[in-house]
């Protein structure tokens, strides 16, 4: 609704139509591609909260994994130039669900586009982007903070050491759209993020800025799933340059389109028992690098590490 107005008011001999529907209803969704028959594609439609995603397993799955699915199948059926994913740092050394999740979208999409490399069609280049958070998206921590303070306090921390990276919102579209453009196919595409900020030194700068007086600030403890601080695989022996300073390529482990796409079928068919116990467990055997941390889920990791020394 609000790009709506923003594009009503900003660019109004602009030929726009903004369809609502969900990316996880595949009869939608190809009415809309059989319509309008999309060049190009930048598919951020997620579930992005840490803490909600834990204990919604089964919806994290069904809109984030089989969501981008969809959308990527489609893709390829209706002959798009180019579908961009927008991903996050939360999935790299995944500890929560929706970090997971993400990275699940990100080998689905990796391995579609190196199955489509091979077999010589010229057909969609899929591209994958992947970066820290966005000051001012939705949920973000500045206007949580700005609206404690509006409320005289507590400004809620949680956790004194807890660091996070962040980009503008013109920043991280610029870098989208750049990546996108830049890209052959079947790269994930890592973005410069600049220094990480620590949220205690943000929250006792908004404090200060506001002119406020007596605002306390209060430690919560790390929410499920939540790490200290986010890793963006920028080292040096993970990544190669482009000839873009702030972009770079992850070397990441790659995976057959056959069996991922009949791993990612099975782990959609169990989202839909709501047993979240084996649901992460198959989004384990897919990500054997998502480990939990503070969630009950720990468990999990705890059986498949007895399973894998029973089998050694």
């Amino acid at each position: 609704h609000n790009l709506k107005l923003e594009l009503k008011e900003k660019w109004r001999d602009l030929r726009t139509e903004i369809l609502v529907a969900n990316v996880s209803n595949h009869s939608r969704m190809d009415k809309i591609f059989s319509k309008t028959r999309p060049q190009y594609i930048f598919h951020a439609a997620a579930y992005k909260h840490v803490p909600m995603m834990e204990v919604n397993v089964s919806e994290a799955i069904q809109t984030n994994v089989l969501g981008t699915k969809i959308v990527a199948d489609l893709s390829v059926k209706y002959n798009a130039n180019k579908f961009v994913m927008v991903s996050t740092d939360k999935a790299v050394n995944p500890s929560n669900v929706m970090g997971c999740s993400k990275r699940i979208c990100e080998i689905y999409v990796q391995s579609l586009a190196k199955k489509i490399e091979k077999s010589g069609e010229k057909s969609t280049q899929f591209i994958t982007t992947r970066f820290g958070n966005v000051l001012g998206s939705n949920g973000s921590v500045i206007p949580l903070f700005k609206d404690q303070i509006k409320h005289g306090g507590p400004v809620t921390v949680t956790h004194p050491e807890i660091i996070r990276y962040f980009m503008t919102i013109p920043e991280a579209c610029q870098l989208v759209l750049e990546a996108g453009a830049m890209g052959n196919g079947g790269e994930i595409f890592i973005f410069d993020m600049g220094k990480p900020v620590k949220i205690l030194d943000l929250a006792k700068r908004m404090i200060r800025l506001s002119g406020s007086k007596n605002i306390k600030i209060e430690f919560t403890g790390l929410r499920n799933g939540e790490k200290l601080y986010e890793e963006l695989l920028n080292h040096a022996e993970y990544t190669k340059p482009t000839h873009h300073e702030k972009i770079m390529i992850a070397n990441v482990r790659e995976y057959e389109y056959d069996e991922i796409s009949r791993m990612i079928d099975s782990l959609i068919k169990v989202s839909y028992e709501y047993d979240d116990m084996r649901t992460v467990r198959k989004m384990k055997e897919i990500v054997p690098e998502f480990q939990s941390i503070n969630s009950p889920f720990e468990a999990v990791d705890r059986v498949l590490e007895k399973v894998s020394k029973e089998t050694l």
